[in-house]
């Protein structure tokens, strides 16, 4: 049976490996890694067809090092040890080349036992574990395993990098090259690709396979968009336009549109999205997007975040429509979200600022002679448990950093600050 073109055209070294420059050009931290043959752990954090997988497997071949690999879908913990038992013999071999390597994809849905069971053959050296997920590793992965290995963040292809894949398929794959391709447009074929390099070679596979013997393969917007319609599983279960439609999701939310992001949802949840993916993206937008103008909000994600991991689907779909809804008709401000980034800025800028002497820590006594904590003023003492004091840094006094929003809560809170400190 004929290979499917993603897998005809998987590179087999770096210099055809296309995108992820940051991480595999030259003078790159894994170029200089690969080169030195010293390959330490790490985890790769991307969303689906960056080349993840494809990473590892080059790394494994440039160093001559053994390779394992286990999905995190089908494999147990009696899995994993047994790997661990084989790669302990490769690394005693004398025809030994390397460390072994042990590659997990999707790592994010090992358990925390499967993840402990990795813990002392990745700390004592016994694999070089190289993890793949596209998930966030600091919700998903262990303490730890992340404090073992380091994370590397790969990115979508960009257009110029879709346009070289799509130049070297028609260009050196047998199949194609027969096929008289003729490139005429290639906006929806790069669109419904979403940045996915295997979700672009399994386009191209399939209007292939539906163009007639003897007429040539014929790529515009027009043609993709029928093959696709007619074909919905061409491509992968959180494919079709997944990012396109979480965006959509967040900025009805965000718009204050509640059918429209119930609709969205909707489609995440047909589309056999990960629940959790969903409910981490109502939490932070209840952050940014509602924040102090209805600090429940938060409180309402958190708890849907937790009855989710507690239910499951397909229950947990009633309380992710419940949050969806909430969130939508809440009363919108972003003034934590502007007011911690312009402090993020503010630290950059003016470095480490002294504290206060009067608002120090003094737990001895050579601090309190020097002045830490002297003349500090307990609040709670004072009416209204308030006392008029600088708090910030003398280089920074008088510095705003949170402004109100224009809504009822924000704007009691805003009164309150300008009876306190008038």
């Amino acid at each position: 049976m004929l290979a499917p073109l993603a897998e005809r055209l998987r590179p087999q070294t770096l210099d055809d490996y296309i995108g992820q420059t940051h991480l595999v050009g030259e003078g790159s931290v894994l170029r200089r890694m690969i080169d030195s043959g010293n390959v330490s752990s790490f985890i790769l954090w991307g969303p689906p067809g960056v080349g993840k997988t494809t990473l590892a497997r080059i790394i494994a071949n440039t160093t001559k090092s053994p390779f394992y690999t286990l999905s995190a879908v089908s494999a147990g913990v009696k899995d994993v040890r047994e790997v661990i038992d084989r790669c302990k013999a490769d690394a005693k071999s004398m025809f030994s080349t390397g460390r072994p390597i042990l590659f997990i994809d999707e790592i994010h849905r090992f358990s925390k036992s499967q993840q402990d069971s990795l813990l002392g053959a990745v700390e004592n050296g016994t694999v070089t574990l190289i993890g793949a997920t596209t998930e966030n590793p600091s919700f998903e992965v262990i303490r730890p395993l992340l404090s073992r290995a380091q994370v590397y963040t790969l990115k979508p292809l960009e257009a110029p990098q879709l346009q070289e894949l799509l130049t070297r398929a028609v260009s050196t794959d047998a199949i194609l090259k027969d096929s008289d391709v003729k490139i005429e447009e290639t906006d929806a074929l790069f669109r419904f690709s979403g940045g996915d390099a295997r979700k672009l070679l399994n386009i191209l596979d399939l209007l292939q396979q539906s163009t007639p013997l003897g007429q040539p393969m014929v790529i515009n917007d027009k043609i993709v968009t029928e093959r696709l319609q007619e074909n919905p599983m061409a491509y992968d279960k959180q494919g079709e336009m997944h990012y396109d439609i979480i965006s959509a999701f967040i900025k009805s939310v965000r718009g204050s549109d509640p059918d429209a992001a119930i609709y969205w949802l909707a489609r995440m949840i047909e589309g056999g999205e990960d629940p959790e993916f969903i409910a981490r993206r109502l939490a932070i937008l209840a952050g940014e997007d509602i924040g102090l103008a209805n600090p429940n909000a938060l409180l309402l994600a958190n708890a849907t975040f937790d009855i989710i991991k507690k239910i499951g689907m397909p229950e947990g779909r009633i309380p992710l429509a419940e949050c969806t809804i909430y969130l939508a008709t809440s009363a919108k401000s972003n003034s934590a979200y502007l007011a911690i980034d312009t402090a993020l800025a503010a630290v950059r800028h003016s470095g480490n600022q002294p504290v206060p002497l009067h608002i120090r820590n003094a737990p001895t006594s050579l601090m309190k002679e020097m002045g830490y904590g002297a003349d500090y003023k307990y609040a709670h003492d004072y009416p209204g448990h308030f006392v008029k004091r600088q708090f910030l840094p003398d280089a920074l006094t008088g510095s705003r950093f949170w402004n109100p929003a224009d809504n009822p809560s924000e704007a009691r809170m805003a009164e309150l600050q300008r009876q306190r400190w008038s």
